[in-house]
């Protein structure tokens, strides 16, 4: 199975009705601490706003947030740890009206109401301590009942 490089950058447009899925494994899974950091910027560059930012911290704890301005937002922390140690997860991230919903290996395991209108995202990024399989992007329409 071939590897994506890291940090893996892609220019997309997410309408509403949107999926991100990433496919991948963490490296070094609840050992050092590492991390994956998934980010929708409002510009091309990895120096532009971020309308979304999902940090996971491996075996503690998920973070998510926005930057404007160079400046963090208040961030938001789940306690649920919906990734195993030395496990294939695929991540979705589902672009709704008023929120991002991720579900991991099936299980919804936060939602992000937006601060940044959601039009604006330009790029993803997927970057930090992390293997990468697969990055797919699918525009249009969620054909089942958003939450």
């Amino acid at each position: 199975m071939v590897e994506l490089q890291i940090p893996y950058s892609r220019i997309v447009s997410l309408p509403v009705g949107s999926t991100v899925t990433i496919r991948g494994k963490a490296n070094n899974a609840f050992r050092k601490e590492p991390q994956m950091q998934v980010d929708f910027h409002t510009g091309t560059s990895a120096k532009s706003n971020i309308a979304f930012s999902f940090q996971v911290y491996f075996g503690k704890f998920v973070i998510m947030n926005t930057l404007q301005n160079e400046g963090w937002g208040t961030h938001e922390k789940s306690l649920s740890m919906p990734f195993e140690e030395d496990t294939q997860f695929e991540l979705h991230i589902l672009v709704l009206q008023k929120h991002y919903q991720v579900s991991v290996n099936g299980k919804q395991c936060c939602i992000f109401v937006h601060r940044i209108p959601v039009n604006s995202v330009q790029m993803i990024q997927v970057w930090r301590d992390v293997s990468l399989t697969s990055v797919n992007i699918q525009e249009g329409p969620y054909t089942h009942s958003p939450l």
